[in-house]
């Protein structure tokens, strides 16, 4: 079995085309963000205030790296930490004005990039995709769960 004929090579390369395309998008409209960066602002559009333990787990990120996103977008003025009022060892985060004033600005521009990406796809052929890689994901989480449950 060739490498090429796995799921995992493409599905890494075709992350990666849209990162980039993203991120050159993003340049030409002279956006200073970047895909995570907006993803971040995406799930705090969703959830604005929410602890920074649970952010880490929303996007998928280690505490360490999240950490050092956070510090860059405060840098920006797009992201506020807010310390808890009742547990000083946890810190909540908030779009600031200027956050949600960025997402709304870049949404439709996401918007568009997904539909183009989706253009002579069926809606069915979509569907299936989506419910293949949720299984690559479970399978991942099912040897993440193995790893740490043999160490």
């Amino acid at each position: 079995m060739g490498l090429d004929k796995t799921l995992a090579p493409w599905l890494g390369k075709t992350m990666k085309m849209i990162d980039n395309h993203i991120q050159d998008m993003f340049h030409e409209l002279n956006v200073s963000l970047t895909k995570t960066q907006w993803v971040l602002l995406k799930k705090l559009h969703e959830k604005d205030g929410v602890p920074q333990q649970e952010l880490a787990y929303l996007t998928g990120r280690d505490k360490t790296s999240l950490t050092r996103l956070i510090n860059t977008m405060e840098k920006k003025g797009l992201v506020a930490r807010i310390p808890s009022k009742t547990d000083k060892r946890i810190n909540h985060i908030f779009l600031t004005k200027k956050g949600i004033q960025l997402y709304d600005e870049t949404l439709p521009i996401i918007e568009n990039f997904v539909e183009s990406l989706q253009e002579n796809i069926s809606e069915e052929e979509i569907q299936s995709t989506i419910k293949v890689i949720q299984k690559v994901q479970e399978n991942l989480i099912s040897k993440t769960i193995n790893s740490c449950s043999n160490n």
